[in-house]
């Protein structure tokens, strides 16, 4: 190998190019057009453009992505992880082109690519599955008539694919229909495969799973486990290594189940085989194994020391793994956390748009794999992780500290993000004990976070990047003092997408010193706070009333662009303001009868007509996003009044999709 093209994009494809530099080979960058100027593309030595804007017509297209090889030269590819990773008919391509895949055979992926074909392997191999039912017959009676047999709940998955989709969890057998449809639908979009299959529902599993690493040669070893139990959706959020509380005993069965696993396919390559681990911490089933580098294999690499990446080369070019299994050493405590464009208060929708600054901290012990720079534009087409935040430290407790100084210091504006509700995980009492399971956010966190207005102290500082002078952010203090300024400047704020109500009247005194006061008035009240501002680092005294808070910082960042402003307090919370006369009404996504797209995407269906008669509740269009199907419902009983999109049509955020006549 000489030349490896990268058939991905963002994070994972800019983490695989600086291995693969550092090795010498020549990387190659494919892009989409919304990816054109994506960090991955300035990364590569070279970039071939595939076109197109949707996942479908970019990096999923087989043909273009062969195309662009024969372009470039590459004679072997790395697909990095979703995408065409798993995918047998693109490796099998691939061969015929006599292009190296970075990855294992095409048997392999065949076989645990289904998992229909991968339970029947497993049982055939002795190890633990979940019961359920993985038959052929696939008819919507069939499934139902399966699931009453296992017993509710349970759950629908796809074959197919994984990262949550195609997945429903059904909790009685009134719900099945509408399950199997939404199921085989996202399926469909996001694998090209409707194939279901059903398994016992376990309550209160830990996600646990172990790394796998197979050779040419034979050899077969594992880098112990990652406890991936934090999820939401299906989809995780939050992962560490060592599991909490797993014993040594049951490391080593897991372990000799994962290998066991890898061996019965001939594994080659990087792999990971999942299980659900029961809540009497002794007995597991295995879930899935993933044919592929999963996202959160830097935990792994962060306590074995070990360049995952690397191995993938040097098993590629034929060669024997670098240790044996004896060798292989642990060494202190990793945390992963996912930073996704996605707003926790609005049930965790993806968020598409302008990324105004991203400025990740960096300290002792922080790693940081990113794919996304300041002023780049978050598309609607591909999955919202914009990057991933790794804490390392001699100990669980250290790493935690570690990665919550991270997350108090980074800056993230624009788009929204769900930094804060990483922090607000990070501190819960049950994950700082270890004392997770796959329930944790819905059981901490319930359905949906509320998302209250701006605080009086945020409009305070909102009014003083309001009357800084110049554009620029200002990370350490205001611009533009004098000490002659002696004036009262008053204005009008309100919160970006906020009702009426939370405009404030503010008053801001400006003297010649190093403090300015900030009077914000509120209906017939009003609320004092004294900005005591040391520029060097950053840290602020707000005073306010008898109460004296000391942030440090209070800000992590404050930027200005044109007339809206952008406050950042440490930890997460961001907040836009405009001049309340300059401001935009926004709606939400559903506000009584008008239903709104809540984010740009693709129109998959419209479920009712002009004129028909809706209940609340009722499904009124379904929306493609972020790779993800959203149903939008309708909030109101009512009558159709207006249908204003069709199937298969793109649409931008905040448009009116569908109008409802109340009563």
């Amino acid at each position: 190998m000489q030349r490896i093209l990268i058939a991905n994009r963002g994070e994972i494809a800019v983490r695989v190019i600086k291995t693969a530099r550092q090795m010498g080979y020549e990387t190659v960058a494919v892009y989409s057009e919304p990816d054109r100027h994506a960090l991955h593309v300035k990364e590569a030595d070279y970039a071939v453009a595939l076109g197109g804007q949707s996942a479908a017509e970019s990096y999923l297209d087989v043909e273009k992505v062969l195309a662009a090889c024969r372009d470039s030269g590459a004679d072997a590819v790395h697909p990095g992880y979703g995408f065409l990773s798993e995918q047998a008919h693109f490796a099998q391509a691939l061969a015929e082109e006599g292009i190296t895949f970075i990855g294992p055979s095409i048997k392999a992926i065949e076989a645990m690519g289904s998992k229909m074909e991968s339970k029947r392997l497993m049982e055939a191999a002795h190890v633990p599955c979940v019961p359920g039912y993985h038959g052929d017959d696939q008819s919507d009676e069939r499934l139902e008539q399966e699931a009453r047999t296992i017993g509710f709940p349970v759950m629908v998955k796809a074959s197919a694919g994984g990262g949550g989709k195609g997945m429903r969890l059904v909790h009685e057998a009134s719900q099945m229909k509408n399950a199997l449809r939404a199921a085989r639908s996202e399926a469909l979009n996001a694998f090209g495969d409707s194939t279901l299959l059903l398994e016992k529902a376990i309550i209160g599993p830990r996600h646990i799973e172990i790394q796998v690493f197979g050779d040419t040669r034979g050899q077969v070893v594992h880098l112990f486990e990652r406890d991936c139990s934090v999820q939401r959706r299906h989809q995780k959020v939050i992962e560490e290594a060592p599991g909490v509380g797993i014993s040594e005993e049951l490391r080593q069965r897991m372990g000799a189940a994962a290998v066991a696993a890898a061996r019965a396919i001939d594994y080659v390559g990087a792999g990971t085989v999942e299980f659900l681990l029961l809540p009497d911490q002794e007995t597991f089933y295995f879930l899935e194994m993933n044919t592929r580098l999963q996202v959160e294999h830097p935990v792994t690499e962060m306590i074995t020391g070990v360049d995952l990446v690397e191995w993938q080369l040097l098993v590629a070019e034929g060669m024997s793994l670098p240790l044996e299994q004896g060798d292989i050493t642990r060494s202190g405590h990793a945390i992963e956390v996912r930073l996704y464009a996605e707003d926790p208060y609005q049930n965790f929708l993806p968020q598409s748009g302008f990324l105004e600054r991203w400025e990740p901290h960096q300290i002792e012990g922080i790693r940081v794999d990113s794919g996304v720079v300041s002023g780049q534009e978050i598309s609607p087409f591909y999955d919202p992780m914009l990057a991933k935040i790794i804490a390392h430290g001699p100990r669980r407790d250290v790493a935690l500290r570690r990665l919550l100084a991270a997350l108090n210091q980074s800056v993230v504006l624009g788009t929204r993000t769900n930094l804060g509700f990483l922090r607000q995980c990070l501190l819960q009492s049950e994950f700082v004990q270890g004392a997770v399971n796959t329930g944790f956010i819905e059981s901490v966190f319930g359905d949906n976070l509320t998302r209250e207005g701006a605080t009086s102290e945020m409009f305070a500082l909102a009014a003083l990047v309001r009357c800084e002078q110049g554009s620029e952010a200002v990370p350490a203090g205001l611009k533009g003092w004098s000490s002659t300024m002696s004036r009262v400047d008053v204005l009008k704020l309100e919160e970006v997408g906020t009702e009426v109500e939370h405009v404030r009247e503010i008053e801001v005194h400006w003297s010649g010193d190093e403090t300015r006061k900030v009077v914000v008035w509120h209906e017939d009240e009003c609320e004092e706070f004294v900005f005591s501002i040391t520029k060097d680092d950053t840290r602020w005294m707000v005073r306010g009333g008898a109460n004296v808070l000391t942030w440090r910082p209070v800000v992590s960042s404050l930027y200005r662009e044109g007339e809206k402003f952008w406050v950042m307090i440490a930890g997460g919370e961001q907040r836009c303001f405009e001049d309340v006369y300059e401001s935009v009404q926004r709606g939400g996504a559903e506000q009584g009868g008008r239903i709104v797209a809540p984010m740009s995407g693709k129109v998959l269906d419209v479920m009712v007509r002009e004129g028909e008669e809706v209940k609340r509740g009722d499904i009124v269009v379904v929306l493609e996003a972020m790779k993800m199907e959203h149903e939008l419902v309708a909030l109101v009983d009512g009558t159709v009044a207006g249908v204003y999109v069709e199937r298969g049509a793109q649409v931008m955020q905040d448009v009116l999709l569908v109008e409802i006549e109340e009563g």
